[in-house]
């Protein structure tokens, strides 16, 4: 039921509601659902600096409305609807929120990174709070096929990662939203705190035996560096 939610509670119009990518959706819900469950009421935080980003990755709702574009009535919502974009931008829009507001997309990291810059943010004091996290949903056939064809995909359908077994990946779905926030901010108005991140590294595996293939060295390199801005051993 991933095309169903109620438009209304956020504003917006059944007609446009038909035309916007579920993935929005979601993101809209899982940031009200978020703040609630980290006891901000969500209408509070109008004109705040609070920032949004959000991983995403495969624009599928996009692609089966390319598919359908003979039957498709093009009108003034289908850009916002489907524009990746906007899966960040509506939960600022509709909450008002004025920080930094952004879709990341960096495949497979892609909700890790955003979860980076929103830390990045707060730690820079561009923002005092960020709603962080990832959504993707696997509706359109033929990007598994496309993902098989480079032989991405494991043949059992199973994942097993760092395993010498491992023989390609298995597409996933779904959506997440955390609520971030400087410790001191969290303490000072009584949040509830489920963990603290110490530090965080981005980096690229850069050249590699292929485009899709891991790049050990930059691997350990990223680890590492992560490791020496949260200021914690490894070894411990």
């Amino acid at each position: 039921d991933v095309d169903l939610f109620d438009p209304l509670f956020f504003g917006i119009s059944p007609r446009e509601a038909r035309v916007i990518d579920p993935q929005q959706r979601l993101v809209l819900e899982l940031a009200w659902e978020a703040l609630e469950d980290a006891g901000i009421a969500p209408g509070s935080l109008a004109g705040s600096d609070t920032g949004v980003f959000v991983g995403a990755s495969w624009s599928d709702y996009s692609a089966l409305a390319h598919q359908a574009a003979p039957h498709l009535e093009i009108g003034p919502h289908v850009a916002t609807g489907m524009h990746d974009s906007i899966i960040a931008n509506r939960v600022s829009y509709a909450l008002g929120l004025q920080g930094p507001s952004m879709a990341v997309d960096t495949a497979c990291s892609s909700s890790l990174v955003a979860v980076h810059l929103a830390c990045q943010s707060l730690w820079s004091g561009e923002s005092d709070l960020a709603l962080a996290g990832g959504v993707t949903l696997n509706l359109f056939g033929p990007h598994y096929l496309a993902m098989n064809e480079i032989g991405a995909l494991s043949p059992d359908g199973r994942c097993k990662a760092f395993d010498a077994r491992a023989d390609g990946m298995v597409r996933g779905e779904g959506a997440a939203l955390v609520v971030v926030t400087p410790l001191r901010v969290a303490l000072e108005r009584g949040l509830p705190v489920y963990c603290l991140i110490r530090g965080s590294a981005v980096n690229n595996d850069g050249l590699s035996n292929g485009l899709t293939a891991p790049n050990p060295s930059a691997q350990e390199a990223l680890l590492r560096s992560a490791y020496q801005r949260a200021d914690l051993s490894p070894w411990l």
